[in-house]
């Protein structure tokens, strides 16, 4: 469990830094909804990305003492996704739908991006 809260701490500096980036191209740059909903999405993907590590590590111990784990978390996860897609969808003239959704997978690019890097760093 040490090795995945080091994993979301190196991914939640990744994310922020991609926030600020954001953030900059929001301020500076005349694509205000194209970077407004990646970061929402971002954000609500490392929202996931944090609920699942919690999840995680409530069934690593859950399995050690022997408990049943009723779930994941996956239907929070999901509700999570809907409600940043429903409010780019609500307001889209401030929030593009598509780089919202985009903006959800990020986390998982960059974590696979991380343990790509990890693993040619360590052969």
């Amino acid at each position: 469990m040490v090795e995945m809260h080091r994993i979301y701490r190196r991914l939640r500096k990744f994310i922020l830094l991609f926030l600020l980036v954001c953030a900059l191209g929001w301020g500076f740059t005349s694509y205000n909804t194209v970077f407004a909903g990646l970061a929402l999405g971002a954000l609500c993907g490392l929202f996931n990305f944090w609920n699942l590590i919690r999840k995680m590590e409530s069934f690593g111990r859950k399995v050690e003492q022997g408990q049943k784990q009723r779930s994941l978390g996956t239907l929070i996860r999901f509700a999570s996704a809907i409600l940043g897609v429903a409010i780019a969808i609500s307001y889209p003239q401030y929030v593009s739908v598509g780089y919202t959704v985009i903006g959800l997978m990020i986390p998982y690019v960059l974590l696979l991006v991380d343990r790509i890097v990890f693993h040619l760093k360590n052969q």
